[in-house]
């Protein structure tokens, strides 16, 4: 199936808001023009870091809504060992889609197979040293390839060029198996390479510190709309 003209999707991710106005800031890039939400869940285990529960996800689930009342999904960043449980956790608080590092799965088909029956979608995350061997088995199974274009557990750090080849072989993998599966990059993606992430063949685009501690979260969202239509 050749590569159409991809419908863009802006997921800015909630570990860089304001922590203490968690609701404001969620309403407020909603209203920017937010057509995901990225939650980006750590354990201080498989990464060094700690930031959300289920319990927030449910919580702000009830306010990821447009204006005329359609849903934004919900996408969960598993950065945790082990998957399974968490995964289920946060199927049972409202996530539209949960992602997984292989690497932290005992069993990648297993858990994938255990998100989708929870009627979730179910994605695989790619660190920049991870190779995507894991697709030849699995790419029939899920609806997400995430890349990550810096080392997970910190938000704010800049781009992995290599990043681009990886988007570049996720893209082929997709196209030859012929199925609707979104490619989305998270880390350091920016107004002013936005563009070259897409034409490596990205569709979905993570942005924290880039939207969030803006004056204006709508300027930043639309000038990557713009960026991304050339």
């Amino acid at each position: 199936m050749p590569h159409t003209t991809p419908t863009y999707r802006i997921a800015p991710s909630l570990l860089s808001a304001d922590f203490a106005r968690l609701g404001e800031e969620l309403k407020a890039v909603i209203a920017g023009g937010a057509d995901w939400i990225h939650f980006d869940v750590m354990d201080n285990h498989y990464v060094p870091n700690l930031t959300f529960g289920p319990m927030v996800c449910q919580a702000l689930k009830a306010h990821c809504q447009r204006a005329d009342g359609s849903a934004v999904p919900i996408d969960v960043h598993l950065m945790v060992q082990p998957v399974d449980s968490l995964a289920a956790a946060f199927a049972d608080a409202g996530a539209d889609l949960i992602s997984f590092h292989p690497e932290a799965s005992g069993h990648v088909h297993r858990s994938v197979q255990a998100i989708k029956a929870k009627g979730c979608k179910a994605g695989l995350v790619f660190n920049p040293a991870t190779p995507l061997d894991v697709l030849d088995w699995t790419i029939d199974d899920i609806d997400l390839i995430l890349i990550m274009s810096v080392n997970p557990g910190f938000g704010g750090q800049s781009f992995i060029d290599s990043a681009l080849r990886k988007i570049e072989q996720a893209r082929k993998r997709i196209d030859a198996s012929g199925r609707d599966i979104r490619l989305e990059v998270d880390g350091g993606i920016k107004i002013d390479n936005i563009r070259r992430v897409a034409d490596a063949g990205a569709d979905t685009f993570v942005a924290g510190s880039a939207i969030f501690g803006k004056p204006d979260y709508q300027a930043v969202i639309d000038a990557m709309r713009s960026a991304l239509k050339g």
